[in-house]
């Protein structure tokens, strides 16, 4: 089981590098917590530190941005806050990207809960009232 806390966004980088080393063989990692407790900044740090330069942002409305590392691996994160309903992820072929052996981050994953892989990372964001994020982490 992953367990870190943070008091600092400068704490970020640190983290994600100890993220992606604590679980080496997954590639698909479900982000939970509640509107801005920081998944979409979190996802930020772990792709800087796969490698990309590309300017990660949240696909709100595009459901999907890929990004290119330095060695031109592609890295897909998610965001299904909006769909509407499973459709829409078969719409767009999610099953490509999940399946496809590159690194998948995926935010709002509570609304495709059951189109998940079997063993997916989840990752949970809780912000206490002082501002500090818990951050844990297990794979399924």
């Amino acid at each position: 089981m992953f367990f870190e806390k943070i008091s600092s966004v400068k704490e970020l980088k640190q983290l994600a590098r100890k993220l992606i080393a604590a679980f080496p063989e997954q590639k698909v990692f479900a982000f939970y917590g509640k509107m801005g407790a920081g998944k979409t900044t979190f996802i930020q740090a772990v792709c800087k530190e796969l490698g990309t330069d590309d300017n990660v942002t949240s696909p709100t409305f595009a459901l999907i941005n890929e990004y290119k590392t330095k060695d031109l691996s592609s890295i897909f994160h998610f965001d299904f806050y909006r769909i509407k309903d499973i459709e829409e992820a078969f719409d767009l072929g999610y099953e490509d990207y999940l399946y496809s052996g590159q690194y998948c981050f995926i935010e709002w994953p509570e609304m495709i809960e059951s189109l998940l892989p079997e063993h997916v990372t989840e990752v949970n964001i809780h912000a206490d009232d002082k501002g500090d994020r818990l951050i844990t982490a297990r794979t399924t």
